[in-house]
């Protein structure tokens, strides 16, 4: 992934030279439970440890003679260690026991740093929404005002989102962190099931039930649909408070800085940029993550045509979800909410919001519905026609109704702020 949309700690578990680092600590590892079952020398295991970890622009050097990348990083980490000991290097493995057993750990390590990122997103959302949970406003269906609500309902709602994608998550790091030490085709022909033992416990990995020489593709895929649909998530809150910032709405604002400069032509545009911004990156994780699907079905024990597809979309998926989430946090955290014109929006249909409790009303008090409907729609029709208060109208139909405010939408609203509040104390 472009910096531009890269956080340092993600770009770190992702870079040549800690995907490098990982080989050598699993070959190490490979290498002490051989050494302890008899079957490579333990001073061979000192001089791997005291080998550096080779640079990538020597792996890639040596890449473009040999055109294999793990024999290249072999052959590189093995110019620093005797010959005698060399030879025990990667002894009995296949080059998927490396790549896939250091991919689990990373993957792993990985989507930690987004949840954490995606927790913290939470804790935002279930913050401001109970600070604004009685700020009023109105609800829009179909872009249309519908009835009254509260701000802070509206954030509760996302919040939950984002607490079933932490779910979510959470189910695909157990399904991406596996290994397999298991050998070619993945029968341990040639190498003992305790090596890989050994291997995965120190490493937080479980172990691929039935290797068939790599690590199922379909808990890959899993993990890119977690990220995507967290996307999704992220993008209904930016897409929301996008279509609160319209001229036309201007309920809430994103945090502008002295510097800021919203056009280059015209001085006076206050877009919503960030919002946007986590729109897009959204559409990115969507096509990762079919990208992902079309991985799972390889030819026989392997092929390698998932290769060079992962080594785009993993880094990027997981780069791209953990920025988007992170910014939206920040959008949240510092968003400017203008209540009085949230308030004054609720009035500017004339009462007209109101006209479900009113039908609410009359068939409480007995009437008969469809009358009650069109009752009320006539009321409506006339003030939609006229300007007129909705209340006199109302009372032209012969409709008399106490003060219309939004309050009397709230009468249950308490169920959810109880919810709320127990999702906000996760944090605590």
């Amino acid at each position: 992934m472009i910096a531009r949309y890269t956080l340092p700690e993600m770009a770190h578990l992702f870079s040549d030279r800690y995907r490098y680092a990982t080989w050598v600590r699993v070959e190490i590892l490979a290498s002490e439970a051989q050494a302890a079952l008899g079957r490579v020398p333990h001073e061979a295991v000192e001089d791997m440890r005291r080998a550096r970890v080779p640079e990538p622009e020597r792996v890639a050097e040596i890449e473009r003679e040999r055109d294999h990348e793990v024999l290249s990083f072999l052959a590189a980490y093995c110019e620093d260690i005797p010959q005698s000991s060399a030879r025990w290097v990667h002894h009995g493995m296949t080059s998927y026991d490396l790549v896939d057993t250091a991919l689990g750990h990373t993957l792993a390590q990985a989507t930690d740093l987004l949840t954490g990122a995606a927790r913290r997103l939470r804790r935002v959302l279930t913050g401001r929404a109970l600070e604004h949970w009685d700020t009023a406003m109105v609800g829009r269906t179909h872009g249309v005002h519908a009835e009254p609500t509260t701000f802070g309902h509206k954030l509760a709602g996302h919040a939950f989102a984002v607490d079933r994608s932490l779910r979510r998550l959470a189910a695909a790091r157990e399904a991406v962190a596996v290994g397999t030490v298991s050998g070619s085709v993945g029968t341990y022909a040639l190498i003992d099931p305790r090596v890989e033992e050994h291997v995965l416990a120190a490493l937080g990995l479980a172990a691929e039930p039935a290797p068939s020489q790599v690590v199922a593709r379909d808990r890959h895929a899993q993990l890119l649909q977690a990220v995507a649909t967290l996307g999704a998530c992220v993008e209904q809150i930016a897409l929301e408070l996008r279509l609160l910032q319209r001229t036309e709405v201007r309920e809430v604002e994103e945090r502008r800085t002295g510097a800021y400069q919203g056009s280059s032509a015209m001085p006076h545009k206050r877009n919503p940029t960030t919002s946007e911004r986590l729109c897009g990156l959204a559409r990115l994780l969507r096509g990762y993550a079919d990208t992902a699907l079309e991985n799972v079905a390889l030819w026989h024990e392997r092929d390698l045509a998932h290769q060079c597809v992962e080594r785009v979309i993993l880094p990027d998926s997981l780069c791209v979800g953990h920025f988007q989430v992170t910014k939206a946090a920040d959008l949240v955290a510092s968003l400017t909410v203008d209540t009085e014109r949230m308030r004054a929006h609720i009035d500017q249909t004339d009462g007209l919001v109101h006209s479900s409790s009113v039908l609410a009303g009359l068939l409480g008090d007995g009437m008969e519905r469809e009358r009650a409907y069109r009752s009320v729609q006539a009321a409506a029709d006339h003030t939609l026609a006229t300007g007129e208060h909705f209340g006199a109208s109302l009372a032209k139909q012969g409709i008399d109704v106490a003060g219309l405010g939004p309050e009397r939408f709230l009468a249950h609203h308490g169920v959810i702020r109880t919810r709320l509040e127990k999702l906000h104390e996760l944090e605590d």
